[in-house]
């Protein structure tokens, strides 16, 4: 089978808001217009993609905006409580959930992004139960 890499993309109208959001968790700009922000996640490359909403030149399946509810993106990290550290210095962190420990095995915590995807920063752990 051949190799894939997953990079998200959210039809939205915040991009200035979104960028900012992204930058200020280290995220990098890897690609920028005025239409469209593509942005690398530290470490291994993942990516994440914003794009206008209503452009002509691209197809249907891509112009409505996201409406805000209903994704969550999964971020592993090495050390979470290194990660929100780290976080809890920025002004107005929106924590949707603070950190804590699942007995299914994950520590993490969860921030929502300018267009409301959930952004879930977990570190795998044993289960305890």
């Amino acid at each position: 089978m051949n190799r894939m890499k997953l990079c998200a993309g959210i039809v939205t109208t915040r991009l200035a808001e979104t960028k900012a959001f992204y930058l200020a968790l280290g995220f990098h700009i890897k690609f920028e217009a005025d239409w469209y922000l593509l942005l690398e996640a530290p470490g291994h490359g993942d990516e994440i993609s914003f794009l206008l909403p209503g452009l002509p030149d691209q197809a249907a399946v891509f112009r409505p905006a996201f409406s805000g509810q209903g994704i969550f993106v999964t971020i592993e990290v090495e050390d979470v409580d290194a990660v929100y550290r780290t976080f809890e210095q920025l002004p107005d962190l929106p924590v949707a959930v603070p950190l804590r420990d699942e007995p299914w095995g994950d520590r993490h915590f969860a921030l929502v992004d300018p267009n409301g995807v959930a952004l879930d920063f977990v570190t795998r752990t044993e289960p305890t139960a």
